[in-house]
């Protein structure tokens, strides 16, 4: 990577993490969306990842827009996460407690993009890219719907297995 000195060159970086991690997510939410057990998880699972898809076609935009191409990244953060993922998942025998680990892994995942789009818009705002921050706070809208369909599907699920307990 090359030295970084001006806020338009960490703009670009920043953008390219966004890029990569969503590009990285989508394939993430796909695999993950295998390990889901509900017809309903994986079936939202598989939507976020179309989503994401969609999101890098506008992060593609945003480097049009300013005539810069993406840095090239060697991150391995998600890598990182999906083989812990694999692990852990394979040690949980509790069909609950799976879809409960699925979910606030992806949770997990979603923090992380939120936080870097709402430094990428800012950094937008920064470098006078304010066109370009309304994309990427669409990608940002975007994401923060599916936050909160994880935040109700982790609900309904805690909710089912209190009331099959109550019910016993």
């Amino acid at each position: 990577m090359p030295t970084i000195n001006k806020p338009e060159e960490v703009f670009v970086l920043l953008l390219s993490n966004a890029r990569r991690g969503t590009e990285r997510a989508a394939k993430i939410y796909e695999e993950v969306s295998h390990f889901a057990q509900q017809p309903e998880i994986k079936e939202a699972l598989q939507a976020r990842a179309f989503i994401a898809n969609k999101t890098l076609g506008t992060l593609d935009e945003c480097f049009r827009l300013i005539g810069q191409k993406p840095m090239e990244l060697k991150g391995k953060l998600e890598d990182v996460f999906m083989e812990d993922f694999r692990r852990e998942l394979n040690e949980i025998q509790s069909p609950v407690a799976k879809t409960l680990y699925v979910l606030a892994n992806v949770a997990r995942l979603q923090n992380l993009r939120t936080a870097e789009y709402v430094a990428l818009t800012a950094a937008a705002d920064l470098t006078g890219n304010h066109h370009v921050g309304v994309l990427i706070e669409s990608c940002l809208g975007d994401h923060l719907a599916f936050v909160e369909r994880t935040r109700r599907m982790i609900k309904n699920a805690i909710g089912e297995k209190m009331a099959s307990k109550v019910a016993a």
